[in-house]
């Protein structure tokens, strides 16, 4: 039996050290593996553009105003939400030649602003929309729209005519998250033409009244009409800006404007920007935010004493300190019985607001900053150019010598006025004021704008749109804003219409609307000095 059944033997060492290592190298691999793979998985994620978020294709059962239905190209009527993710619309070549010029590049030197899409949710405070009446062309509305894109702010009420309202530019503005276009229809102006304001005083001095005081009646009841879409939204200020003005959020703890309001007193209803305006070196600007560097300070924002000092020198012999206004612009609290008080400011119908100005933030104003502005603001006006009826349509005398001398000088003689009146030419004058702190440089938005330049953005939002439009162009509202205007503040001030409307003849109850104003004058300052 001893030599049938062999005793049983215990397993070697060995046995057991080759068994716990296959084991080991086992364990080992996954751990490899399994990473790496989670890693390619990863990447072919980002490589593809991530997955869609299935919140974003949710409708909003929100209120409509005119206008937000009829685009051009039928897109604003296919979805019932203010901000779409997507839009079809059909672009021209327009489109493809403003992306060449907007430009594109392989070395962008904001490399993190590739491929973001700009998209602030409501995590983020506070809630900041701007809303605008434009009829420019891309080249100039996407550079300002990613500007403050960057400073925090999230959402854009864009009320377009002219080159804005073209198919080709309004299917890229409307491819945008989080920019609600509103074209001017009939529709919109019958809702307009209805408006409480064409029957109180603050407005009145506007009423009836050609060019730029038509257009300020025009900006403010578009602001009107924000309100209440921001206030839908869920926004909490509100800011009017032009579509050649850029905030600049000095003062900050860093360069954003969602952290300049978020510091803001929560007792303070409205916050002033003054302006700064744009003072060119060459005559030859052609992309005014990437080209100007050097602005002329804000009264508000200088000593009084350096201010009237210099003044004739800061002037050099033009009307007024600014060529423009200087009265910069104003952000609102969303709140309550919130109304327009003009283009520049806020007020409210139930109290006296609370304002503060701020020491260091600006708006900078880009004013006057091509020759080409010389001729685009004379076609725009049908005014004779004469003295007395320019007054009827310019509200600074700037604008009155602007187009008087586009209308009857030469080009030649056009270039020498504007090279005498709006170029800074004279270096030494032009170092002595940087000196005594009247003109200032600011890099900043010059920087931020050529970053996206660099990085595609603004080609890349043209492309997408592109990429998303439909084989064929719906029927255009085009025919519908043809004829007369419904808004009693047309030219023709006396239809029958505007003469039946009457403005009521009572106390004037409101504050009166802020017309564009210039800064003190040296006539100002002896009235100062007298008081």
């Amino acid at each position: 039996m001893a030599g049938v059944y062999a005793p049983l033997r215990a397993p070697s060492s060995s046995s057991y050290s080759s068994s716990s290592s296959s084991f080991a190298g086992r364990i080992l691999f996954l751990l490899t593996v399994l990473p790496l793979a989670l890693a390619a998985f990863a990447f072919a994620l980002q490589w593809r553009g991530g997955l869609r978020d299935p919140a974003s294709t949710l409708s909003h059962d929100t209120h409509r105003f005119p206008g937000m239905e009829n685009s051009p190209l039928g897109s604003s009527s296919s979805s019932s939400s203010y901000f779409p993710t997507t839009t079809s619309h059909s672009t021209s070549s327009a489109s493809s030649d403003c992306a060449e010029i907007l430009g594109r590049s392989s070395s962008p030197s904001f490399p993190f602003l590739r491929g973001w899409n700009f998209d602030f949710d409501s995590d983020l405070s506070p809630k900041i929309c701007v809303t605008s009446s434009t009829a420019a062309g891309l080249q100039q509305i996407l550079p300002w729209l990613y500007y403050h894109k960057v400073i925090g702010v999230s959402r854009f009420f864009l009320f377009v005519e002219g080159e804005a309202a073209k198919p080709a530019v309004s299917a890229v503005l409307e491819s945008i998250r989080g920019v609600k276009v509103i074209f001017r229809t009939r529709e919109l102006e019958e809702k307009q033409a209805k408006s409480r304001i064409w029957n109180e005083t603050w407005l009145s001095g506007f009423f009836y009244k050609p060019c730029n005081y038509e257009l300020f009646v025009k900006q403010s009841l578009n602001m009107e009409m924000a309100i209440v879409m921001a206030r839908d939204a869920g926004m909490e200020w509100i800011i009017h800006l032009d579509t050649d003005e850029l905030i600049h959020p000095g003062g900050a703890k860093e360069y954003s404007l969602r952290r300049l309001l978020l510091d803001v007193p929560s007792n303070v209803d409205m916050v002033i920007f003054p302006n700064y305006e744009s003072s060119i070196e060459r005559d030859d600007i052609k992309d005014p935010f990437t080209e100007v560097s050097m602005f002329k300070k804000n009264y508000d924002h200088l000593p009084k004493d350096t201010y009237f000092g210099l003044y004739k020198e800061a002037t050099r012999g033009n009307p007024n300190y600014f060529l423009t206004y200087g009265n910069g612009k104003s952000a609102a609290r969303i709140q309550e019985h919130l109304r327009p008080n003009g283009a520049h400011r806020w007020h409210n119908y139930m109290k006296t607001p609370n304002e503060i100005k701020l020491e260091e933030a600006a708006i900078l104003h880009y004013t006057y900053t091509k020759f080409s502005d010389l001729t685009s603001r004379r076609d725009r006006c049908g005014c004779k150019p004469t003295r007395e009826d320019v007054k009827r349509c310019f509200i600074l005398e700037f604008d009155r010598s602007a187009f008087i001398i586009a209308s009857t000088a030469t080009e030649e003689e056009m270039r020498s006025w504007y090279r005498e009146h709006v170029v800074w030419t004279d270096k030494d004058l032009n170092l002595k004021l940087l000196r005594k702190g009247i003109l200032t440089r600011i890099y900043a938005p010059m920087a931020i704008i050529r970053g996206l330049k660099e990085a595609s953005v603004f080609s890349s939002a043209i492309t997408s749109a592109k990429l998303h439009s439909k084989d064929k162009l719906l029927p255009s509202t085009e025919n519908l804003r043809n004829g007369s205007s419904a808004l009693p503040n047309s030219r023709a001030g006396d239809s029958s219409q505007a003469r039946s409307r009457k403005v009521l003849e009572t106390a004037n109850t409101y504050e009166d609307a802020v017309p564009p104003m210039s800064p003190p004058g040296l006539f100002d300052n002896m009235l100062m000095r007298t008081d």
